[in-house]
């Protein structure tokens, strides 16, 4: 699959591993989203793939830090993490409103049973790869 990578750090291997498998199959779709969309843009090569608080987190030179995870409290929905202080998801509710289910100005939340949308999906992570190059222009340049 273009732009998929195995994962090479134990200890974010180790955080897929402890998910609930029907979870883990969410959250892995999503990495694969992640990841196809840096080699569209051709940052798949120097995107980090780290633990942030305990969970997997995506960035490429230039951009914001995405993350993903799932949380026991909810267990029947999962997140994309944003950076709050950006104004990526403030964009993401003007641009992709009616798309998504949004948790103040940090994530993206899905539902269990929902199909991801996954065009808006990918252009809402596509900003955030490339964050800082865009973030002077009006809607990030879309």
């Amino acid at each position: 699959m273009p732009g998929l990578r195995p994962i090479t750090d134990p200890a974010v291997r180790a955080v897929f591993e402890a998910y609930p498998p029907p979870i883990r199959k969410k959250l892995l779709r999503l990495r694969r989203l992640i990841c196809e969309t840096a080699a569209a843009h051709g940052l798949l090569e120097g995107l980090q793939e780290s633990l942030k608080w305990g969970e997997p987190s995506y960035l490429a030179k230039g951009g914001s830090a995405v993350r993903i995870d799932w949380k026991p409290k909810t267990p029947d929905r999962y997140a994309m993490y944003f950076q709050c202080q950006t104004s990526l998801v403030p964009t993401f509710r003007e641009i992709h409103g009616e798309a998504f289910d949004f948790e103040g100005k940090r994530a993206i939340v899905f539902r269990r049973a929902q199909r991801v949308p996954v065009r808006p999906l990918k252009h809402c992570i596509s900003l955030a790869l490339r964050y800082h190059r865009l973030k002077h222009l009006p809607l990030l340049g879309a």
